[in-house]
């Protein structure tokens, strides 16, 4: 998402694509690679990868490796896929222990900035200075969460996606009524899909990170991107911005007003549960990343290619400061090598980056699954059912006055457990807001 020269400000506010992490089901494959890369085929070439398992992600990502394998006899890269809340707790404990594997994803960020100061991954800058073809096959824009003290760690791979509104057309219809163009339009839609026993918004809030997203557009069309941008340079008492009560008021609000599916709080993300409230009808509307499109056409039979699902940007707020082109998410999955790798391992990640990472087939993958690549030159693929969602998300992403990468990312991930446990206690109303700023506040810049 940044250029490793970006100000702070554009470290959080971007103009180009972010990803989400589709956090789905089944562990993939076992063995040597469980036991991290620090040792694990050193003398032939080897490398472990660790990674999120489910559709649309792991067929792809096994793609690229059995790609690379196979044009690679002398190594091997042997995946193991995990879940997306199993993985984030999984890979800390392993680069803790300095038993990572070889490959590392992640998000960038924050996350990334703790396996730099421990001294967990490889400094790519130099090896990318000397591959100028391959950065220059990535959009520059996704380059910058991949960055920490101007120095390039994680390669930026996979796709650009923002966050949005989507909604069931089909309901909306039998509802008779239109898709929201501003939040006073959500408040109003509200009571309507109640009386009509549908769930106006489906939600996976025991996951934690899908609540965040409506923290994350709430607070950017309330306050506009300043507040968070000051979170984020560990300015004492941020939180404390006035905005950030109206918005936390309002989130509440929306809890206490029914506004999302009874039982939110205990269901997970990882299932899929939220996605298929919507695409049965059961929900009018869902606020979740643009790789969602992608489970929905996978599991949702055919609700996507019958044209039942619709998308847009998450509406302004009535007298709000934040720029209704503003959008949110995560610039770019990413991988890092392991400093703990053998220098024959490291080789081997380095070659499977400046190969087949970066391959045309690994562009139309990310395409057909519903996704826009980091890589450049990739609207010529935007075709067929997909071509109207793909151009639309690109537009969101590339239109944006800012981009913001999401909060638990671009956070420290001590600061990013205690935004993550406060934003659940949040939307059960364990915590008033003022509480939740008081605690928010506790842990700014740590």
């Amino acid at each position: 998402m940044f250029n490793s020269n970006f100000s702070r400000r554009n470290f959080i506010g971007l103009t180009a694509g972010a990803a989400g992490a589709a956090a789905l089901a089944a562990c993939g494959s076992s063995g040597p690679s469980d036991k991290g890369g620090s040792d694990s085929g050193s003398k032939s070439g080897s490398a472990s990868y660790w990674s999120l398992s489910g559709e649309p992600g792991e067929p792809i990502r096994q793609a690229a490796i059995d790609r690379f394998n196979k044009a690679n006899a002398d190594t091997k890269i042997t995946p193991t896929f995990f879940q997306n809340d199993a993985y984030k707790q999984k890979i800390k404990t392993a680069i803790g222990a300095g038993q990572a594997p070889t490959l590392i994803w992640g998000w960038g960020g924050g996350g990334l900035k703790s396996y730099v100061d421990a001294n967990q991954v490889v400094d790519l800058t130099d090896w990318l200075g000397q591959n100028a073809a391959v950065k220059d096959k990535i959009l520059p824009s996704s380059f910058g969460a991949g960055t920490v003290n101007g120095k390039v760690y994680a390669l930026p791979v996979e796709t650009v996606q923002p966050i949005v509104l989507y909604y069931n057309k089909k309901v909306f219809d039998k509802v008779g009524v239109q898709p929201p163009q501003s939040y006073s339009d959500i408040l109003a839609l509200i009571p309507k899909f109640n009386a009509k026993g549908i769930a106006p918004f489906s939600l996976a809030g025991q996951s934690r990170w899908t609540n965040m997203m409506w923290l994350e557009f709430m607070l950017d069309r309330q306050a506009g991107s300043e507040v968070f941008d000051n979170v984020f340079a560990g300015k004492a008492g941020s939180w404390s911005d006035p905005q950030v009560l109206e918005m936390l008021t309002k989130v509440q609000d929306l809890v206490k007003g029914n506004a999302f599916i009874k039982g939110f709080s205990s269901i997970t993300a990882d299932s899929n549960a939220d996605q298929a409230l919507l695409y049965t009808g059961k929900a009018a509307m869902m606020v979740h990343g643009s790789w969602s499109y992608g489970i929905q056409k996978a599991d949702g039979g055919s609700f996507v290619k019958d044209g039942g699902l619709g998308w847009m940007n998450f509406p302004p707020i009535d007298g709000g400061k934040g720029d209704p082109s503003n959008t949110v998410g995560n610039p770019g999955q990413y991988l890092s090598i392991s400093s703990k790798a053998s220098a024959a391992d490291q080789e081997t990640a380095k070659k499977f980056f400046s190969t087949t990472l970066v391959d045309d087939d690994e562009k139309a993958g990310w395409v057909k699954s519903g996704g826009v690549p980091v890589l450049k030159n990739s609207d010529s693929l935007f075709t067929g059912d997909d071509a109207q969602f793909l151009k639309d998300m690109s537009t969101i992403a590339s239109g944006a006055k800012t981009f913001a990468q999401s909060w638990d990312q671009a956070l420290s991930p001590t600061a990013a457990e205690t935004l993550l446990d406060n934003i659940a206690k949040l939307f059960q109303l364990q915590v008033t807001p003022q509480q939740w700023v008081d605690n928010m506040n506790g842990v700014i810049g740590k």
